[in-house]
């Protein structure tokens, strides 16, 4: 779960909240007083740091006035997906901005590799979303990335003792979904 910035600003703008009461809704055990005061301009800015939990997007959201799932976005992630990046980001193109259901649907019956792990990605997102209240056939996929992972290094044999390197390419995949509004 992360969180949407520009939703929270504008929500934080007709409720009339400001930094300090949201200042004060975050405040928790290594996160008070001047760092909370940080955090929540961070946060409004749409930087990541210190990193938002899933209490603080609850704790914004009750002082703002709204359900969590309306300043929150549904991340996840599939680390050191065994194929190219770019084979996946073919994978990634086809679904960015579809329903859920169509999503899940074109993964379904894809011959290409990636899509079993994008697949998994989507229902994991799409399931907290629905944990927290988002109605599923409103979620679509708001942005998903294909990043280049580690390598992993092997050696092909050839002549006169030689060896050629082999390198086999992974991948790492962030979905996001969100309700429509």
């Amino acid at each position: 779960m992360r969180l949407r910035a520009n939703e929270l600003k504008t929500r934080a703008a007709e409720a009339g909240v400001s930094v300090e009461q949201l200042t004060d809704a975050v405040t928790r055990d290594g996160l008070s007083g001047a760092k909370a005061a940080a955090a929540v301009k961070n946060w409004m800015g749409g930087k990541c740091q210190p990193k938002c939990t899933r209490s603080d997007i609850e704790a914004m959201a009750t002082a703002v006035g709204c359900l969590s799932k309306d300043i929150a976005k549904f991340t996840s992630e599939v680390r050191n997906h065994r194929g190219s990046p770019k084979k996946a980001k073919l994978v990634a193109d086809m679904i960015r901005g579809k329903s859920f259901e169509d999503a899940n649907n074109m993964l379904e019956y894809t011959t290409k590799r990636a899509a079993v792990n994008i697949q998994k990605a989507l229902k994991a997102a799409a399931a907290d979303a629905e944990q927290l209240g988002a109605d599923p056939s409103s979620v679509f996929v708001s942005e998903i990335c294909v990043d280049r992972g580690m390598h992993i290094k092997r050696f092909r044999p050839k002549d006169r003792g030689r060896a050629h390197p082999i390198h086999k390419r992974t991948s790492h995949i962030t979905l996001s979904v969100q309700e429509r509004s």
